[in-house]
């Protein structure tokens, strides 16, 4: 089921129907529907469509060019490209006198693998761009990488973009539309136990009552969700120990600077760099006093629901859910359950 992202989809439609040269770059975290809204957008028009895997450059040119040849011929061809610029070359000779659209999906592993793709793609869109009817899309789910190699001032790429969306997690009104069933107080409840995020979002099931759904999510060992922001964690940063103490200090009440520096034992200056990275990735967000121009009244707080309700309930209880006790595991969250949700609807309000 496809929700919503109909302001990105109109970007992309008149991007595209423009009929010349086009570039779009879209990012963001994992799990947010950035291939849902490629797939969607692309899903009646000419298509190569190749998604990048962390393996090798060898590996990830045979996957781009069975993608190529498949879509050329029409039948799965077991043979390879010599190299990038060629397989990129041929591309721009399909697209010299027809609209077709290149996805590069999960480009970060493959710009990592082939360190010279990017300066390849640079030379291919200035000696083409201005007779090709290539629509190409590069996405990734490392914010950091497209952020500082594609978007950036110095990177090969800069300047060759024609567009760029940053694909965010549903606000709540956006989010009720998965649900049909939930009264309205239960999909405020919901949105406070998964957030906006189209993946978290699908495994709450509206059949259900809230108390149902939050024992089959977070207090489930064997979901998805349970282990969802360890691995995050993993694949978007270096250092998810001590990340994961940031987050778990303000998801438990520290709200300042020298407060969560102190709950970790870690320098201010220490903690303020992993607070900014977090905030990049949308899951910790920073509020200062309107006017205020000295940082020490600023609070910081968890911003994605999901990690807000995970951090809060789950670590405490981490024993008894790994045993199967998803009922007492309830009880013992239950009596801070309406302060949580309490804070949750005063944000609602404010959207």
């Amino acid at each position: 089921m496809f929700v919503g992202r109909q302001q990105e989809l109109n970007t992309l439609h008149k991007l595209y129907n423009s009929g010349k040269f086009e570039f779009a770059v879209i990012y963001g975290r994992r799990r947010v529907g950035k291939t849902a809204l490629i797939s969607e957008f692309s899903k009646d028009k000419d298509t190569i469509f190749f998604t990048g895997v962390e393996t090798n450059a060898k590996q990830n040119l045979d996957n781009f060019s069975r993608c190529i040849m498949e879509y050329s011929t029409g039948t799965a061809v077991d043979s390879s490209f010599a190299s990038f610029q060629a397989a990129l070359e041929y591309v721009f000779e399909l697209a010299k006198t027809k609209r077709l659209v290149l996805v590069i999906d999960e480009y970060p592993y493959v710009a990592r693998a082939s360190k010279s793709l990017a300066s390849t793609l640079q030379f291919l869109i200035d000696k083409n761009k201005d007779d090709s009817k290539l629509f190409l899309i590069l996405c990734g789910s490392s914010m950091s990488y497209m952020e500082d190699h594609v978007l950036a001032y110095k990177a090969p790429l800069y300047g060759r973009r024609t567009a760029q969306l940053k694909i965010n997690p549903f606000d709540f009104f956006e989010a009720c539309r998965y649900f049909t069933r939930f009264s309205d107080v239960d999909k405020a409840l919901a949105y406070g136990v998964v957030g906006g995020t189209p993946q978290y979002l699908m495994q709450m099931d509206d059949n259900l009552s809230i108390e149902e759904n939050i024992k089959n999510t977070h207090l489930n060992s064997s979901s998805s969700i349970f282990e969802e922001p360890n691995n995050l964690l993993k694949q978007e940063v270096r250092e998810p120990a001590i990340y994961n103490a940031v987050i778990t200090a303000i998801a438990t009440g520290c709200s300042k600077m020298n407060e969560i520096s102190t709950k970790i034992d870690e320098d201010t200056s220490v903690c303020a760099t992993y607070i900014k990275n977090l905030i990049a990735l949308g899951i910790v967000k920073k509020e200062s006093p309107y006017g205020e121009k000295s940082s020490r009244r600023t609070i910081y707080s968890i911003e994605d629901n999901m990690f807000r309700f995970w951090y809060r309930f789950v670590p405490e209880n981490t024993s008894v859910i790994s045993r199967g006790a998803t009922d007492l595991a309830y009880r013992r969250i239950a009596p801070e359950l309406s302060s949580y949700m309490g804070a949750v609807f005063e944000e609602i309000c404010r959207q």
